[in-house]
């Protein structure tokens, strides 16, 4: 029997106990345990915790074991209700839509991919890219040496086909977020829908996932390899439904057969085995050491299953160390889980609930008033035309909420809350941007933080809610004139050029 006979028998057999998409009645939530009953010392959940704590940037984590969360926490501002960018996480949601076009018969993985795009292909197409299937955009082994263009505004299915294909599809990973985009494009070619719209009856509605959003490219495509939202809980109950091959709530989401080829190995990504990137790779699924396997996003989007001892983890955050998390899990969780129930320690456990209700973003530390103020507050500094797009500030006094921070950020004047020892919400633009291609900048939900950390210097921690983001503004006021320097936890692309300096 042919490769893809043996994987599509699973799958077609899987169709005939595929619940119908109508009348789900799926639970909103996971259930609740205590981590002992599952067989989780809460010592060993509290010791993660604070590992992750250390990193300075993690907005939750949610650890499921036996099908029950055991532990989850949100670092404030973040919370539970707000949707997270998942960034590269994305493309693990993309294959299972592809999966369940398979299973509807929708296309095949053998198929060639210029079969779908007739329209979009190169006037002479070469040998390699007349031999690329969709396997191999499943698998990143398009043959490609480098990553055609990514951003909304340029990638599409004919920018993808267009690239230079020098390698023999198959033989040769390259990570390569556009040819998850391919795949997405190919759902909705098959389907009429784009891949958020195919996976809402499908994956999203028995799950009781809601409030998924995922972002288009200029044709109204579902991006595909970035883009998509989701919350902490519905990350694990993704991974839940893997965990149980395919079932949810007694019933048939996803066909085992491509959850099993999904989450395998199927080609080769590297040799080191103290490498969580170097383990082999499946359909937008990572293998891990400890026999687990995981989707992941850039600065720290995980979804990690450990089908050996039945748990989900988890998190979101916007660290730089990626690996350092992974490590975390593996030494201070990994080793702790038991076969069976342990006997309540209701000390520890408490401490551990403690913990995580109180968890927090670092905020600004420093005084609420300064020897500088009289002379700063309510004064308007304008700047010079610069890569930023900062055209002016005013600081003002709001008393105890803090302060109030207005700017004119490339024509748009904002308002922003900025509390201290603590954080003020509200809405408005991050100012410089971290994003890189992938995302333009805009309006959205936003966290600050302020201090006066020396005599003439007042800092500011901004978050985007829901984003890995966060930027930190020393404004330095010397006299006239006033010098603000920015730091970005974590970014794409080269950091901005040196302090802006702006006159009143």
């Amino acid at each position: 029997m042919t490769r893809s006979r043996s994987i599509l028998l699973p799958i077609t057999l899987a169709l005939l106990v595929m619940a119908p998409r109508d009348g789900w009645a799926a639970s909103t939530h996971l259930p609740r345990s205590t981590p002992e009953r599952q067989g989780v010392p809460p010592g060993a959940l509290l010791a993660f915790v604070d590992a992750l704590d250390r990193m300075d940037q993690v907005h939750s984590v949610m650890v499921v074991r036996h099908g029950h969360v055991v532990a989850e926490g949100w670092w404030g501002p973040h919370d539970a209700a707000t949707p997270h960018e998942l960034y590269s996480l994305s493309k693990s949601f993309t294959s299972t839509a592809v999966g369940l076009a398979v299973a509807e018969g929708l296309l095949a993985i053998d198929d060639p991919v210029l079969r779908h795009f007739p329209g979009d292909a190169p006037e002479s197409p070469g040998p390699n890219l007349k031999a690329m299937r969709v396997r191999d955009l499943l698998t990143m082994s398009t043959g490609h040496q480098d990553e055609p263009p990514v951003a909304p505004s340029l990638v599409s299915a004919r920018s993808f086909l267009a690239h230079p294909v020098p390698h023999k599809p198959g033989t040769h990973f390259k990570y390569n977020t556009p040819a998850t985009f391919l795949q997405s494009a190919l759902v909705q070619q098959a389907s009429g829908e784009t891949t958020a719209e195919f996976l809402e009856p499908r994956l999203f509605r028995p799950l009781g996932i809601t409030g998924a959003r995922w972002d288009t490219n200029f044709q109204g495509i579902s991006l595909g390899g970035y883009g998509l939202r989701l919350k902490t809980e519905d990350i694990a109950k993704f991974g839940q439904l893997l965990l149980q091959r395919g079932r949810w709530d007694g019933r048939r989401v996803l066909p085992e057969g491509w959850v099993r080829e999904a989450t395998s190995r199927q080609v080769s990504n590297g040799s080191n085995p103290d490498s969580d990137w170097e383990q082999g790779y499946g359909f937008q699924f990572w293998r891990c050491r400890h026999g687990a396997y995981r989707g992941d996003g850039a600065f720290g989007q995980y979804c990690v299953v450990l089908p050996d001892q039945d748990a989900v983890i988890a998190i979101t955050s916007g660290v730089n160390d990626m690996a350092g998390q992974l490590n975390h899990l593996w030494t201070t969780l990994l080793p702790a889980f038991a076969r069976g129930p342990l006997k309540a320690d209701a000390p520890m456990r408490t401490r551990l609930e403690r913990r995580l209700l109180g968890l927090q973003v670092p905020v600004t530390r420093g005084n609420p008033t300064s020897p500088s103020s009289p002379d700063v507050l309510g004064r308007t500094y304008r700047f010079e035309t610069n890569v930023a797009g900062l055209e002016s500030l005013r600081l003002e006094d709001a008393g105890t909420e803090g302060w109030v921070l207005t700017r004119t950020i490339s024509g748009r004047n904002e308002l922003l809350r900025c509390g201290h020892g603590r954080w003020s919400t509200g809405t408005g633009h991050l100012g410089d941007t971290p994003r890189g291609p992938t995302r333009p900048l805009g309006e959205e939900s936003l966290a600050a933080s302020a201090a006066w950390t020396s005599d003439d210097t007042w800092t500011v921690k901004i978050c985007a809610l829901g984003t890995p983001f966060q930027t930190t503004h020393t404004l330095r006021f010397q006299g006239t004139e006033v010098q603000v320097a920015t730091r970005t936890q974590v970014r794409f692309g080269a950091a901005p050029v040196g302090p802006l300096s702006g006159r009143r």
